[in-house]
């Protein structure tokens, strides 16, 4: 998503230059190229050394410095970048900008940028809750500029409250959320992942392979271009997305029972969910011990179908999305469950592969649609997936919109 991009961050005079560190670390570690611009106050803080050896480029701070020949240096990398991050941001930075004042090098190369500008403010609680920094950043938003929120809790000065410069990882998240273009606005999003858990007795259950990546994937992707997404997730180890409406559940029962409320009003639903076919008839209220009789019978029912339910319910308009987890003759079966099903679209894969499927970073799918359309894609990140997938739901939601 920012692999080769051209980015511009922007560090003030905060004790949170620190974290401008490993915003930038994170950043070139994700194939960015860097550019830091320090503000002589931010030099009190940290040097531009150890930005320089964390980016691999020279640090520019000096208003009149020129950065290639007679390349004048606020203009040249103002010109050369996707988008401006200054973080930490200081109320000072945000009073000049919003006020359009350029006295030194960062305010004046925002004052020259034509691309997105990110502000991640830090700055004491009192200062950051100020009429004068409000209205600031009021201005700031209302003239285009975009912001992460600082977070709460004890600042440096041992004041508990909001003033925290947001977490480096959900800044970049928003990094790529700006730079996405917003072809999903007024979509309501309904993604669900993970595996479901269905217990044998307090310690034991019957699960799947399931890690949730793919569906999580598919959901952040889904924030970044402006859906409203509700994700319905069962049990994993990742990090609810930032800016989804994220509903724990554990049983397949638990799972379509937060589903089927949600539904109606979704516009597009992704059932990414690994979701399973059959649990204990019965769970058992205390540890099963073993027995010197053996191995002790294990009777199972099916679980309700979530899926084709959502299948004969499906309202006007509704784009429903399954996913088709399968380990031999793969377009074949998918191709019989999107027509029992009656869904829209199906994406297929192949679990048996090491690099794809369950766990994996990685996925290679297939994509087929209701009106015959078929997309292969390649093997790729699973975040790359996710929006090639939505890129496929996007096209068919236009193609049904324009034959009506």
């Amino acid at each position: 998503m920012i692999r080769d991009l051209e980015i511009i961050l922007g560090v003030t005079g905060s004790i949170a230059a620190y974290k401008g560190v490993i915003l930038a670390r994170e950043l070139v570690r994700q194939g960015a190229n860097v550019h830091v611009v320090m503000t002589d106050n931010a030099k009190e803080f940290i040097t531009p050394l150890t930005f320089q050896t964390v980016t691999g480029n020279p640090v520019t701070s000096e208003m009149f410095e020129l950065l290639t020949g007679s390349e004048i240096g606020h203009i040249s990398l103002a010109d050369r970048a996707r988008i401006t991050v200054v973080a930490p941001a200081t109320g000072n930075i945000l009073g000049k900008v919003a006020n359009g004042l350029a006295d030194d090098f960062l305010s004046t190369m925002i004052m020259a940028t034509k691309v997105p500008v990110l502000f991640a403010p830090a700055m004491n609680t009192v200062m950051w809750s100020s009429p004068a920094v409000q209205s600031n950043v009021r201005r700031l938003v209302s003239a285009g500029y975009n912001f992460m929120d600082p977070e709460s809790g004890e600042l440096a000065c041992g004041v508990m409250g909001q003033g925290k410069m947001a977490d480096p990882m959900r800044i970049i998240e928003k990094i790529k959320a700006v730079l996405t273009p917003k072809d999903m606005e007024g979509e309501h999003v309904l993604v669900t992942a993970g595996p479901t858990v269905e217990h044998i007795d307090p310690v034991r259950f019957v699960s799947n392979h399931s890690s949730g990546k793919m569906g999580y994937a598919l959901a952040l992707s889904a924030i970044r271009r402006g859906a409203k997404v509700t994700l319905v997730s069962g049990p994993t180890l990742l990090p609810p997305p930032v800016g989804a409406t994220t509903i724990q559940v554990c049983s397949a029962e638990e799972m379509a029972n937060a589903v089927l409320e949600v539904a109606p009003a979704a516009s597009v639903v992704i059932k990414a969910a690994a979701v399973a076919d059959w649990r204990p008839t019965a769970r058992a209220a205390a540890k099963i011990k073993k027995a010197e009789s053996g191995v002790p019978p294990l009777e199972l029912e099916e679980t309700r179908d979530i899926l084709k339910t959502l299948g004969e319910m499906k309202p006007q308009g509704q784009t429903l999305v399954g996913f088709a987890a399968e380990t031999n003759n793969i377009e074949e079966h998918a191709k019989i469950k999107m027509v029992s099903k009656n869904l829209d679209i199906i994406v297929a894969n192949d679990v048996t592969r090491k690099d794809a499927g369950f766990h994996a970073d990685t996925n290679a799918v297939k994509v087929m649609t209701s009106d015959d359309k078929h997309i292969g894609i390649p093997l790729m990140e699973k975040e790359k997936v996710a929006d090639r997938v939505l890129d496929a739901i996007v096209k068919y939601r236009r193609r049904m919109k324009a034959a009506k």
